[in-house]
């Protein structure tokens, strides 16, 4: 009886014990805290959550490339690449506020933040990739020659000798450049113009004999008064010009987006509108299965 009382004893010291004791109290370690800090700070919104906040698309176009990018009669911004801009700020629910580029003033204008994005027919080059974050392609280009028709500029190797000019910054100058250097041509008559206007001023007023540029610039500048005496010639042999829209490399999200805007454009029609607006009839099949394939 003894042993009993005395085990119930013990087990009442230990109840009585454990009701005594308070629970510890955990302190946050500093690396908690900061771990904290920046799950908070990592909340903050990118560069999509930023534009539709901000209630503006700030966006990059080159409005001296007709028909990509040009002025209308009533000065304002046109053309293909500002149709992009304007779908884009109303798919996000806000307002498009276009800004003229230089084609040196592309990537600039993202790195220093006065553009959100750049639909600006941007060449998808590895070395601008370096910069820059590119989406899928959403055009492709030739690179052409125009020239005078008494020049008789028939085939690129025709272009030895010849003044050559070419906007200033353009995949087309590389390409040019790279051609002649191949050939073992020179630089001695090549000329690079600021501006896409500029090199087809320089063009007319016979600074240079001939200019690299697109086949649909060219055939936008061959419809005027002014170039009524020049003729597209020859394209820059094996090479195709596929371009994408750009932004901040580090926009992840923001790109991911501009993609699935791309190919939404495609799939709702609104990029054989624009195309057939501005060129005169609907995308060639061949044009939509490329961007299809993101090639």
């Amino acid at each position: 009886m003894k042993k009993i009382n005395l085990l119930l004893l013990i087990v009442a010291m230990f109840v009585l014990a454990g009701c005594n004791d308070k629970p510890k109290e955990v302190k946050a370690t500093d690396g908690a805290k900061q771990s904290e800090s920046a799950n908070v700070s990592n909340t903050n919104g990118d560069m999509l959550d930023k534009v539709i906040k901000s209630g503006t698309l700030n966006c990059g176009v080159v409005l001296d490339f007709p028909p990509m990018g040009y002025f209308d009669k009533n000065n304002k911004p046109a053309g293909f690449d500002v149709d992009y801009c304007n779908d884009l700020a109303k798919v996000l629910g806000v307002k498009a506020n276009i800004l003229n580029l230089t084609w040196g003033d592309r990537i600039p204008s993202l790195v220093s933040g006065k553009t959100d994005v750049v639909i600006g027919s941007t060449s998808d080059t590895l070395e601008r990739a370096k910069s820059v974050g590119f989406t899928y392609p959403y055009f492709v280009f030739k690179f052409q020659v125009i020239s005078h028709k008494d020049k008789n500029i028939n085939s690129f190797d025709d272009l030895k000798g010849v003044k050559v000019g070419a906007a200033l910054g353009t995949t087309y100058e590389t390409e040019y450049l790279a051609y002649a250097e191949k050939k073992g041509w020179g630089k001695e008559n090549y000329t690079a113009f600021k501006s896409e206007n500029d090199a087809f001023l320089g063009l007319h007023q016979g600074k240079i004999d001939a200019l690299i540029s697109t086949n649909t610039n060219i055939a936008t500048k061959l419809q005027t008064e002014e170039f009524k005496d020049f003729v597209a010639g020859p394209f820059v042999p094996n090479y195709d010009d596929v371009v994408g829209l750009i932004a901040k490399r580090s926009e992840t999200a923001w790109i991911n987006y501009l993609n699935l805007f791309l190919i939404h454009q495609i799939r709702d029609g609104r990029m054989n509108k624009a195309y057939n607006k501005h060129f005169g009839s609907d995308a060639p099949q061949s044009l939509i299965e490329s961007l299809r394939d993101n090639k």
